[in-house]
């Protein structure tokens, strides 16, 4: 199984004029750095959490339906199913209506539940199903929760203060502390 990031977050959890009040930056020159920074550290939060801060559209590909008629996915939180469909073997999509999904948006890995007996199998045996997804806590910054707001915060100005044209010394690489505590409660883990 796969996901695939089809629509990314329309915003940021931290905005520019966010971050440079941070940073206690007053003039304009590092606009672009800082910006670029704050995606990155969202990116970096999101990957480590394995959650979407921001609204964003994923696609999950399987093979075929498990017989458990559960899909466990990432990034949690799920928020809707908002089309599937199934290949045959001529390569041709059928829809499936969304309705025919139920999810478990507060199960990390979020849950797509189904009945697979109703569903129609799909004729090719690799990426035979598709079923895109909304994901993420909400359209705005201030539905991200608090505590990766500020790991981001704090991430952008650990990086911020590291920048150099030299080689980084190994601290520089390393994830803050501070930064690993906030984010630890919303981490899932692999097994």
């Amino acid at each position: 199984m796969s996901s695939i990031l089809l629509t990314p977050p329309a915003v940021e959890p931290l905005s520019l004029a966010e971050a440079k009040a941070w940073l206690r930056v007053a003039h304009d020159d590092d606009e672009a750095l800082i910006g670029a920074l704050v995606a990155a550290a969202r990116t970096h939060i999101e990957k480590e959490t394995r959650r979407a801060l921001i609204a964003q559209t994923w696609r999950i590909v399987r093979d075929a339906w498990p017989a458990s008629g559960r899909i466990e996915s990432y990034p949690a939180p799920l928020r809707q199913v908002l089309t599937a469909r199934v290949y045959d073997s001529a390569g041709a999509a059928q829809a499936i209506d969304a309705e025919a999904f139920a999810i478990d948006g507060a199960a990390a890995p979020g849950v797509i539940a189904f009945a697979p007996y109703a569903l129609p199998r799909p004729g090719r045996a690799v990426a035979g199903i598709e079923i895109d997804v909304e994901a993420g806590y909400g359209a705005t910054a201030s539905d991200v929760p608090e505590p990766l707001k500020q790991a981001i915060r704090q991430l952008v100005a650990h990086w911020y203060e590291n920048r150099g044209a030299g080689p980084p010394d190994e601290s520089a690489l390393r994830m803050p502390a501070t930064v690993a505590a906030l984010i630890a409660p919303y981490r899932v883990l692999a097994l």
